[in-house]
């Protein structure tokens, strides 16, 4: 069950969750932006369309985490998160890993000769990956000063516990 938090408590996470959200959608905003400005046009149309293969997952796990957060905004210090936002959640979760593999066998099949495109797309499908994992499968993102120490801990991810939580309560 969800202690309700005080008023100036609840604000300051609704702040963070906000800070949050709109930082993931501007990232997934400035990806596709230089993928389709900077670096489509010098790259072969082939080249560029095997980079989509990456980007196009990162792009959904990032837009899905920047909703994630702003919807969180909500629930936090409330309740727990609405059955519906669960049950999305609970797909996306399933369906995110089969976008992922689909990306990878479309770059290593169509990734072409050129090893700087080739390991630049690569490098954006892991982090799409990666991303994949810190909202689903353990948290990976910490301040710079202690990212070391507490990478290591192995935590359960913010959206993973208010899906348990969900469970518990039943939703809303």
């Amino acid at each position: 069950m969800t202690v309700p938090l005080g008023r100036p408590r609840r604000e300051a996470l609704r702040r963070r969750l906000l800070s949050l959200g709109l930082g993931e959608l501007s990232a997934a905003t400035v990806f596709v932006l230089l993928a389709v400005s900077v670096v489509g046009p010098r790259w072969t149309d082939d080249q560029a369309a095997t980079l989509w293969w990456a980007l196009g997952p990162l792009t959904v796990v990032l837009v899905q985490a920047g909703a994630y957060w702003l919807l969180a905004r909500s629930w936090v210090g409330r309740g727990t998160m609405p059955r519906p936002v669960a049950r999305a959640y609970r797909v996306v979760r399933v369906l995110d890993p089969v976008l992922l593999a689909l990306g990878l066998v479309m770059i290593l099949v169509h990734g072409g000769p050129a090893p700087g495109p080739w390991l630049l797309t690569l490098g954006v499908w892991a982090f799409a990956a990666l991303e994949y994992a810190n909202y689903f499968l353990v948290r990976l993102s910490y301040p710079p000063t202690t990212w070391a120490r507490e990478v290591t801990s192995w935590r359960t991810p913010r959206l993973v516990r208010d899906l348990r939580a969900s469970d518990r309560a039943g939703g809303r």
